[in-house]
């Protein structure tokens, strides 16, 4: 069927159920590191994930293979099954109180086929309220549920994995880990193949905090000429850069960029010019561009251990003004964001 931006369809679901670990867990209290329990990440990330008709699974039913499976896989990851609680000192310290109580899990069948979507699989999705159903309550920041799953079967065979995550507990790679650990565990694995480390005091500030520069990245934005666009007004739209897109954006790079500036840093650069020109702010207004970087691996000295799935990364700013922004080429902005 032909791409359709219209498609309407009707989702049944099941009660929401509680899954939680398949065997006994430690009840305990474990606290946060101090990346995890940020103000900024005390909130829930929704991901959809689409999944055609393969034929292996003929006569299985997703929903009965992710919930057993996610049952397993609760058991190394047993935090994931707790709830999240404030220390009451003051402090808004964060700590998962390791209950067992489990993760909510959604069954749900949908009247559409995986094609009929077309090229309505791209973000922002007309219908994620559909297939990832917002249970009252469950997107608290505190004594609910860290995780959200709904799986929706489609007519064709195929079906789609939605799933909500506190963004407290981990960051992107962290949840990358657990849900590769469900895969496995679908798969007959016994116990996952990298083992989940909790170890957050490793990334706790030191006491007294001792930062050695000033953090922009923490300043507060004042509107103070009111030409910041709230972001319910921004129009969400999704654009893709394939081979001659990328080559047409090095070839406005300065020659001695050309050759070795990665991807990452002409898009991010690119975009940082673009939208301060749309936006026309001020020509002495700073204009920010801040990108994630992450902690993982040996490369900036951190060494977390492998298996560590709480939030590791850093969000480092580059601050320009419009006037510069917008009148120098493309290679300003490129000097900026390059590492």
């Amino acid at each position: 069927m032909a791409p359709n931006s219209s498609l309407t369809f009707n989702v049944h679901r099941k009660e929401a159920v509680l899954i939680a670990p398949a065997e006994q867990t430690p009840h305990e209290f474990k606290r946060l590191s101090d990346i995890d329990d940020q103000e900024g990440l005390r909130f829930h990330v929704p991901i959809i994930q689409f999944y055609r008709y393969n034929p292996s699974m003929k006569g299985r039913d997703p929903a009965k293979v992710i919930r057993d499976a996610l049952a397993k896989a609760l058991v190394p990851y047993y935090p994931f099954a707790g709830r999240l609680r404030e220390i009451q000192d003051g402090s808004r310290k964060l700590v998962v109180e390791c209950t067992g109580e489990g993760v909510l899990f959604i069954e749900a069948d949908a009247d559409v086929r995986f094609e009929q979507f077309g090229d309505l699989l791209q973000p922002p999705f007309p219908c994620l309220e559909e297939l990832l159903f917002d249970i009252p309550g469950s997107s608290q920041v505190l004594n609910a549920p860290l995780l959200l799953i709904q799986v929706t079967r489609l007519q064709c065979g195929g079906f789609i994995f939605a799933l909500s995550f506190h963004h407290a507990m981990s960051d992107a790679q962290g949840l990358v880990q657990f849900m590769t650990a469900v895969a496995e565990m679908a798969h007959g694995y016994l116990t996952p193949s990298i083992p989940p480390v909790w170890s957050r005091e490793l990334l706790e500030a030191r006491s007294p905090p001792c930062p050695s520069f000033a953090h922009r990245e923490y300043d507060v934005v004042e509107d103070t000429k009111g030409t910041l666009t709230p972001l319910d007004d921004m129009v969400h739209q999704s654009f893709f850069f394939g081979k001659c897109e990328i080559a047409a954006l090095r070839k406005h790079s300065p020659p001695h960029l050309r050759q070795t500036v990665t991807t990452f840093d002409l898009l991010t650069a690119c975009l940082w010019k673009c939208r301060t020109v749309a936006l026309s702010p001020d020509p002495d207004e700073e204009m920010r561009i801040i990108c994630i970087v992450s902690a993982r691996g040996t490369k900036r000295g951190l060494k977390l251990p492998e298996g560590y799935y709480g939030n590791a990364f850093t969000l480092p700013v580059e601050i320009s003004t419009t006037d510069k922004l917008c009148k120098n080429p493309l290679g300003y902005a490129l000097e900026f964001v390059g590492i």
